[in-house]
Order: structure tokens, then C-alpha cells, then sequence
């Protein structure tokens, strides 16, 4: 721990650092558009190696374009899926699977080097050089966990695992949401020097749990490509839960690996869910977070039928992304008002310790 001095109470940043965070908040909803492209067009699988920093380049030649197509040709997606598939084909997945994995490199060097950037100038406020660096290490796990799915298609199955997906979308959006939420307390503390860092407050933990099965569940649904099984809505076929469905043993199982029964749980649990967060933004409002408050009753709704659209549409893919896009910004609306029921102003007998740089 650095020994505090007067200087430092000036050298302290929060703005700044809390504006570098928003930033990478915006570049980690890109990546979940560039991800959920990457799913929709079976792009996932394209990169068959791990390489985090030689993968970087991408093939400049034929020769090295032939030996990344070899590659792809000796996984059971090529062969039980796409035999017979061009070069041109090939380029085409193996696009989005590179932009995506790019675009990864991108976030972790956007973080890491303005982070070590503020450190070595001392303008990390005292009590967020901790919190800064465990968000550092998830982004880092974040990669690893990315080819531990991308592994799970490499050898038996003929797409990655379905668990393995909402894992790493669950996390992506875990880190979404930390960085928020530390840019919520930045922004509080650059205001107010006696601000303290808001409480996770019980109404703020139940929603963003809601909005977290929900995003699972719907992670299952794209991976099992539950979303093709029923183009209807409200009813899927004829009925309001087909009774001929195929059931899996034991019951539990149905929930996490049947497309039927996921579908049906995910379009009927997202308005419990959007009724945790009407919940959320009304007492959000009461306490004044209007913005946060009209943020997501919009984007509750915008949600819904983005939802239904993209039943509608047979999971068009423009449709498709717009609603696991939404999901990312209702996640920040959401965590801005669960921040507004914790926000926390100084103590009368606060000091001015919170700018010291640990």
C-alpha cells in the first residue's frame, strides 16, 4: 500500500476515470453484438486454435488461408455440417469469429493500459485500485473462458456447448456490469469528495438477479437453437405448451437441455422479470434517478418485443442481435438504478481520505 501524501488528494481523477470506463463499457456491447453475429452465422468454430497473441494476424496468403480452412476440415461442424464448403465459404465464418476474438484483444488493451496509465500517475482514488484490478483479472478469464467453449466443439459435438455460452455471456456481462457500477461510484465521488461507494441495496440484487436467469436462460436458448422450435407467439404451435414435446429424464434436465421447454421458460419468465424491474424503477424514481427510471421501463419494453419479433421472424438476424444488444443496455440501466437505491453521501465526519491513491 503506498504511503498517502497531501499531493496525492490533487492527483486523484475520478471523472477521468470514470468517463475510460464508460468507454469500455460501450466496447464490451459491441462485442455482445459481434458475439451474437458471431452465434446466428455458425461463425464460432471457424478458429479451431488458441493463440492470444499471434492470432492477432490473420492469414495474409493462400497457403496460410489453405492451412486455416485444413484446420476447420478435421472438426465435426465441417464434417457432418459443412462438407463440401468453398474457401470463399470459409472466409465468410471465419470473419466474424476473427473481428470477434479482435475485438477481445481490443477491450483487454483498453482497459489495461489506461489502468496501469492512471496507477503509475497516482489518480486512482483510495479503495478502487482493488476493484480495478479484479475487473482487470476477469476481463483475462473472460478469454480463457472463451475458448473453453469454443473447445467444447472442437471434438465430439458440431457446436459448442450451450452451458459453456451462457457462461461466457454471463460473464462478459458480469464485467459490463462491475465496470458500471464503478463508473456510477466514480462519477458520484467526483461530484461530492465525501460520496461513498453505493450499497448493493436488496430490491437492486433481486432485479439484476431476474435480469441474470433471464439472460442464462436466454444463452440456452441460443445455444440449443430453441428459438427455431415455435415461430409463434403467444401460443407455440397451436397450444400454450405443446403436450406432444419429448421430455427428458430427470425433470430438472428439461429446463437446461430441452429447446422446447427452454423456449417456453424463457418467453414466459421474462415478465417476471420485467416485473422486478418496473419494481426496481419505481423506487428508483423515488429516489430521484428519473433518467434511470425512464431507461428501463423503455427498455424493458423495447425488450419484450424485440423478444417476440425475433420468435416472429424465425431468429432473423438483425432482429435477433437488436434483442441481445438490448438485453446489454437494459443490464446498464438496470445497474444504474440498483446504484441509485445504494448511493451513499458522506458522513458528516467523512475526510477527504477517499482521494488518497491506494
Amino acid at each position: 500500500m503506498l504511503q498517502p501524501s497531501p499531493d496525492f488528494r490533487v492527483s486523484a481523477r475520478p471523472r477521468s476515470l470514470a468517463r475510460w470506463l464508460y468507454i469500455v463499457a460501450a466496447l464490451i456491447v459491441a462485442m455482445v453484438a459481434v458475439g451474437g453475429i458471431t452465434r446466428l452465422t455458425e461463425s464460432g468454430l471457424s478458429i479451431t486454435q488458441w493463440k492470444p497473441i499471434s492470432g492477432i494476424i490473420p492469414p495474409l496468403n493462400d497457403a496460410q488461408w489453405q492451412a486455416e480452412f485444413a484446420n476447420y476440415q478435421r472438426i465435426p461442424e465441417y464434417q457432418q455440417i459443412n462438407q463440401g464448403m468453398t474457401l470463399a465459404g470459409f472466409k465468410s465464418i471465419f470473419f466474424w469469429e476473427y473481428v470477434h476474438r479482435l475485438l477481445g484483444r481490443v477491450i483487454g488493451l483498453a482497459f489495461a493500459l489506461p489502468l496501469l496509465w492512471f496507477a503509475v500517475r497516482r489518480q486512482i482514488p483510495r479503495g478502487f485500485g482493488w476493484r480495478l484490478t479484479v475487473l482487470l483479472m476477469l476481463g483475462g478469464m473472460q478469454g480463457a473462458i472463451g475458448w473453453w467453449m469454443v473447445a467444447s466443439g472442437l471434438s465430439e459435438r458440431t457446436d459448442v456447448s450451450h452451458i459453456r455460452l451462457a457462461t461466457h455471456l454471463s460473464a462478459a456481462l458480469l464485467i459490463l456490469g462491475g465496470i458500471v457500477w464503478t463508473a456510477l461510484d466514480l462519477r458520484n465521488l467526483a461530484a461530492n469528495p465525501l460520496a461513498r461507494p453505493a450499497r448493493l441495496h436488496w430490491l437492486g440484487g433481486f432485479a439484476l438477479a431476474m435480469l441474470a436467469l433471464q439472460i442464462v436462460l436466454g444463452a440456452f436458448t441460443a445455444g440449443l437453437d430453441a428459438g427455431y422450435a415455435f415461430s409463434s407467439w403467444p401460443l407455440m404451435g397451436n397450444a400454450f405448451f405443446p403436450a406432444d414435446a419429448p421430455m427428458l429424464a430427470p425433470a430438472w434436465r428439461n429446463v437446461v437441455d430441452n429447446p422446447v421447454v427452454v423456449q417456453f421458460v424463457h418467453r414466459w419468465f421474462a415478465f417476471a422479470a420485467a416485473g422486478a424491474f418496473v419494481w426496481l424503477a419505481m423506487a428508483a424514481r423515488r429516489r430521484g434517478a428519473v433518467n434511470a427510471w425512464g431507461a428501463v421501463i423503455l427498455l424493458v419494453g423495447l425488450q419484450i418485443v424485440l423478444g417476440i419479433a425475433t420468435l416472429l421472424s424465425g431468429v432473423e438476424i438483425v432482429v435477433a442481435v437488436a434483442h441481445q444488444v438490448n438485453a446489454a443496455i437494459l443490464l446498464i440501466a438496470a445497474v444504474a438504478a440498483a446504484h441509485a437505491l445504494g448511493h451513499r453521501h458522506g458522513a458528516p465526519n467523512s475526510t477527504a481520505s477517499t482521494h488518497l491513491v491506494s
